[in-house]
């Protein structure tokens, strides 16, 4: 786990300790979709509370920066929303508003020296996520915002629409705020405090969600005996596809299956079970892997021959040889299978190992300030949201555009003007 970043004492909201509390805004939940909500309310003069379930702030924001912290994706912008898919619609203003140049612009403001990969990626030059976590928190500390932990969401009292009930270190606790901003995450990696469990609290309230379904995740492969001593190899230099899209990247074998970026963007059709292959040779065409392939090998095995010729690795090679056996002797054919390796796979690894989950809060239950048609006071934003992308900084920008899309609404249903300083 990532180094955690706690909350300092507060000393605000002391009528906190009895019911009935009335802070103008409310945050639940203290991801990024949350801290940018906050800021935004912050910003417009309006008194903020922030509260999270665990102990401290920023959990699965901490962890996404374990590998390296992608922000976002320069490029153009019809490209980048491109990989919202069915979501691109509703996003397009919040995104328009605050995309990949917006995020870079607001983590140099706090001091992140940034920079930008070969493939767009966007990541701090420091790579991990607690500098601009830390430096985050100290504005909202500036900004008057008030941040409580260990405070879990239970629900509304009773027919109160107005009233929230939390359970917390000194025992439940009710709030009344003038608007509420859930910003809850998905239903994956509920350790971090993605748990999911918010959705009980508004289907009781008569809301329709879409179904969690996982994103960003890996899949379920039977290997025989003979793949254990690849596990932990990664498979690189390939295309997987399916029949309507390709994906370069890398994947994990292991003793479960297959993981990495490689598979992410191909999740929503995986999810519906669509036929998987693998390009062992991505810049060779299937005529010039032929012609390779049919050159005499003497007295190597065909393993070393489509080694050398071929510049498979053995993870490649052991691929081929499980997917593929008995390998045709024909050059064409076994051309073909290198083209298009056919993967077995059984499925999705369970929604609490994926990275990100489609499903949730339907924009068609939200206005255009992302408030709740039936609950009017109380906004979404975040992953809880029914929207979902590939990893390569599209899941944190939209996070954080919707946080502040959805902060700045909420500060003008409280009569307070938003603030532009990015």
């Amino acid at each position: 786990m990532a180094k955690q970043i706690t909350s300092p004492a507060s000393q605000g909201f002391s009528n906190l300790s009895g019911p009935d509390c009335e802070p103008q805004a409310l945050v639940i939940g203290a991801g990024p979709a949350g801290l940018m909500a906050a800021e935004e309310l912050g910003k417009a003069g309006c008194q903020v509370l922030l509260l999270d379930a665990k102990p401290s702030v920023g959990r699965k924001f901490l962890m996404a920066g374990k590998s390296g912290l992608n922000l976002t994706k320069s490029g153009p912008s019809d490209e980048f929303q491109s990989a919202y898919e069915s979501a691109k619609v509703p996003l397009q203003p919040m995104l328009d508003s605050f995309g990949p140049q917006q995020v870079e612009h607001w983590a140099t403001g706090l001091g992140q020296s940034l920079f930008t990969g070969s493939t767009g990626r966007v990541f701090p030059l420091a790579m991990k996520a607690s500098p601009l976590l830390r430096a985050w928190l100290v504005r909202l500390d500036a900004l008057g915002v008030e941040r409580r932990t260990q405070w879990r969401w239970t629900g509304w009292a009773g027919d109160c629409a107005d009233q929230l009930v939390f359970d917390t270190p000194r025992g439940p606790q009710n709030l009344r705020p003038t608007v509420t901003v859930l910003t809850l995450g998905g239903a994956s990696w509920s350790r971090l405090g993605s748990d999911g469990k918010w959705a009980q609290q508004l289907t009781e309230k008569g809301l329709s969600l879409a179904p969690f379904q996982p994103a960003n995740v890996g899949l379920v492969v039977k290997w025989s005996p003979y793949m254990a001593q690849h596990f932990g190899s990664p498979l690189k230099a390939v295309a997987f596809q399916t029949s309507k899209q390709i994906s370069r990247g890398e994947a994990i074998l292991s003793a479960d299956g297959l993981e990495g970026g490689g598979l992410y963007a191909l999740s929503p059709a995986l999810r519906q079970g669509a036929s998987l292959t693998v390009d062992l040779c991505p810049d060779l065409t299937q005529d010039d892997i032929t012609q390779r392939i049919a050159r005499p090998r003497g007295k190597a095995s065909w393993s070393n021959h489509l080694r050398k010729k071929l510049r498979l690795d053995k993870v490649q090679l052991a691929l081929l040889a499980e997917c593929g056996r008995p390998l045709p002797d024909q050059p064409g054919k076994l051309a073909a299978l290198v083209k298009a390796l056919r993967l077995p796979y059984s499925g999705l690894r369970p929604l609490d190992e994926a990275i990100s989950v489609a499903g949730g809060v339907p924009f068609a239950a939200l206005n255009q300030g992302l408030m709740l048609h039936t609950m009017p006071g109380v906004f979404c934003a975040g992953e809880m949201l029914d929207w979902e992308a590939p990893t390569g900084g599209y899941l944190l920008t939209a996070c954080f555009a919707t946080g502040r899309w959805a902060g700045r609404a909420a500060a003008r249903y409280c009569g307070h003007d938003p603030q532009d300083t990015e």
